[in-house]
Formats: structure tokens, sequence, C-alpha cells
């Protein structure tokens, strides 16, 4: 077995990344037993499987390493045998698994081993049959153990997701869901085929020297490119949001029963901290509410009430939603100022999205029920950690628990002294923190 110096071996720009757990893994087998399977390299020394192995070999001090050599006739042999080395493994995330088959279909283009629309096992070239035939979409989606159905919608998602956004998806819960990869995949789909027109027609001015229209392509291109990656950029956000929206539901249906209450009293005007939050009991239409409010919140999540005058939180907070059920949300439009953006239907509830500046509505379908899930939705989708957010009604203390969960702060406020009463506790209980009243309400928290 030849023995090759480490530093000789040269690491291909499409390695997949190395994952830590497993390199200290081979670490501690290496220390204990030796590296008992060789890694391939080809002629040239390029590595094509055992990037982990390399690794741990490195990090061991180790000046050489037992190679498998293996010759090919070009770097798209080299690289055809590295995917298949990486195919086969189980640990593949599915966006990944989704590049490499469409890299894999690109190189066998290339080779004149990939059927092109309308040929098939009888195609013929220059008069004889070619051999080995090339191969068919359902041919290649057998080989790689999937149905041809999932293969084609892989090499969608590898081919149509923007590369940035792609770079934001890795690592992440949506990596693991094709279904939600598609959804990003398919977002900003006009936009991308206007990039490739423009990008054929750039091509076509190239090639006849006309530099004014190269020029105008080549910008319509890259502004196109764009367009898709803000679509993109929004679906991505969109689906994180639903996963996290799912994965509070079931972290809420498993939590225990409280055995004992601890719901402090609260009267018309109190003022309370709660970790960073900050909680009034009183009117929350009212100056005593509204001077308390930060002046660059996020968002603010409102209910419709009876007595609406709330208009306000479309000046106090970049984006104002509010949440009612059906049949009542378009009268809502109607009879208030506030401008509206659009609307979003979740679950069985209608969200009225209202804001000065342009928000981008979300095209992918959004699959989300409860209120609970509602508000986890809403916070994931437009704020960020740290970010305020403004409640004025205080429910069941769903948007207060979201904000100490999700990192947030809250600004919340109901003039029912039962519901605060009862929203405060579910935050300790939740916290296992004490909230604080303050000691008059001239310590307001004044606007920046």
């Amino acid at each position: 077995m030849p023995i090759v110096p480490i530093d000789q071996i040269k690491i291909g720009r499409n390695r997949r990344p190395v994952k830590g757990e497993k390199v200290n893994e081979l670490k501690e087998s290496i220390k204990t037993n030796g590296l008992l399977n060789p890694i391939t390299v080809d002629q040239r020394l390029t590595l094509i499987a055992g990037l982990h192995r390399l690794t741990a070999c490195k990090l061991l001090g180790l000046e050489a390493i037992a190679c498998n050599i293996i010759h090919y006739e070009d770097t798209d042999q080299a690289r055809l045998a590295e995917i298949d080395e990486n195919l086969i493994r189980n640990e593949l995330e599915p966006l990944e698994r989704s590049e490499l088959w469409l890299e894999r279909d690109q190189i066998l283009e290339r080779m004149g081993l990939r059927a092109k629309v309308g040929d098939n096992q009888h195609t013929f070239k220059g008069g004889e049959m070619v051999s080995p035939p090339p191969k068919r979409t359902v041919e290649l989606a057998k080989e790689a153990g999937y149905s041809e159905r999932t293969f084609q919608h892989g090499k969608q998602i590898a081919k149509s997701i923007h590369p940035e956004v792609k770079q934001l998806i890795k690592g992440t819960p949506i990596a693991d869901s094709p279904t939600a990869l598609l959804q990003v995949a398919r977002a900003g789909t006009q936009e991308r085929n206007l990039a490739e027109e423009a990008q054929q027609a750039w091509e076509l001015a190239q090639v006849r020297g006309d530099k004014k229209e190269a020029e105008k392509q080549a910008k319509l291109v890259e502004e196109s490119k764009e367009k898709q990656k803000a679509s993109q950029l929004l679906a991505y956000k969109s689906a994180i949001a639903q996963k996290e929206a799912k994965l509070a539901a079931k972290k809420t249906q498993r939590q225990p029963a409280p055995l004992t209450t601890n719901e402090p009293v609260i009267q018309t005007g109190d003022e309370w901290i709660l970790g960073r939050h900050l909680v009034y009991c009183g009117d929350t239409a009212k100056p005593e509410f509204r001077n308390l409010l930060p002046s660059d919140a996020a968002l603010a999540i409102a209910t419709i009430s009876p007595t609406w005058e709330h208009n306000y939180l479309v000046d106090e907070a970049r984006v104002v939603a509010v949440i009612r059920s059906e049949g009542h949300i378009y009268e809502f439009y109607k009879r208030n100022q506030m401008p509206f953006q659009y609307e979003l239907l979740l679950g069985h509830f209608y969200v009225g999205i209202f804001s000065h500046q342009v928000i981008p509505k979300p095209q992918t379908p959004i699959n989300i029920e409860g209120v609970e899930g509602i508000v986890n939705y809403l916070i994931n989708l437009y704020t960020s950690p740290n970010h305020f957010v403004i409640a004025p009604f205080m429910g069941h203390g769903e948007i207060l628990i979201t904000c100490e969960r999700m990192g947030r702060i809250c600004f919340i406020g109901d003039s029912n002294s039962e519901l605060m009463s009862r929203g405060i506790g579910r935050w300790q209980k939740w916290t296992s923190k004490q909230a604080i009243k303050t000691v008059t309400n001239e310590s307001q928290i004044k606007k920046a």
C-alpha cells in the first residue's frame, strides 16, 4: 500500500464540509488502532475519498498516510468517482445530495454518457450504436436508489436555488426537508427564467460584438438574479418560521401542567419588569402605554377588539400584524387607516399585514395551526434576536412567552387585570424567574 506525504495531497474545491464530530471519532480510532481504511487519491494525488480520515490524521500530527491510488483518464472521471463515493454515504442532507446529483448529471453529459431529451438506448452516433448507451433520467434515478420524481425534484433544488440562499440553508432545519427546499427553489422562478434568457442574449451579443447590447443584457442578468435571491430569501425565512412554529407547538404540548400557581395580584396602572420585558396593566390605546414603547420596534402583533383604537401601532413598529377569524378582517381594513400591505391565511386565522414600508409577501404555502404557532411564525418571519415586539393585548401570554423563548424583547399590555396576572404567572413558571413590580409609574422607560 503506497504511503504518501500528507502535505502532497490536494483537496478539490467541491469537497463536502468536514463534520467535527466524525473527525473526533476518527482521531480516537486512528490513535488506538491506526488507519484501518486508506484514503483514495488519483494519479495526481487529488483526494477522491477520505476527507474526514485525512483531516483526523493531520490533527494527530501525522506526516504521511496510506493511499489507494487510482488512475483516471481526466478530471471528470476523477470527480465522478468522488461524487459516487459521497453518494453512498447515509449522512448526506437532501441539499447536499441534490447538488451531487446535478453535478453528476453535468459530468455524464460532458462525457457523452447522459441521454438528452428525445434520446433512447438506440441512439446512433456516426452510424454506430453508442456503447455504453447514454443513461436516461429513469435509469440514473434507479442507480441513485430514488424515484424518478424525487430525482428530478432534487436536481431542481440544486439548480434553482440561488447560491447565497443555499449557503444560508446549509445546516438549518430545512436542509433536511426536501418539501421546504423545493418551495424555496420554486420561489422567484420568473426572475430566474428572465436571468437565463438575458444570459443567452448576452452571449449572443458578445459573439456579434455588440458591446452596448451586451452591457444591457449583463445588467438585466444581475437585476433578475437579485430579484430571484430576494424572493428565495423570503421563502427561506418563511420555511424556517414554519419549522420553528411547529417545533415550538410540540414543545408547548409536552410542557407539563404546573402543580401550583404563582400569579401576582395586578392592578390598573401597574408596571412590571419580566427579565428584559415590560408589562403594563391598563388601556393600551392611551398615552400611559404608548410612552413606554421603544421607538424602533420591529413588529406589533394584535387581535381585533370591539373598541379598536390602535392605529398608532403602525407608527411604532415596522410591521403590524392583526389577527382575526374569518369574516371580520375585511370590514376591519375598510374602517381603519393603517397602510395595508397584504393578508396571510395561517391555519384558520386571517392576518392582515400593515406597514408604511413595502413588505414582500411570502409566496410559498404556509401550514400552521393554532395561535401559538401563528405567533411563532410572525416573530420568526419579521424579527431577529434582540428586536422589540409590541403586544397591546395579553391573550394567554403567547407573545410574551414566544419573545422570551426566541430572545426578543416584549412590550406588552392589557386592561384586563386577570389576563395580565395569568400572563405574568405563566412567564414565571416558564422561566422560573420572578417578575418585579416597579415602585412608581414615574419610573417609565421613555422612548429613545
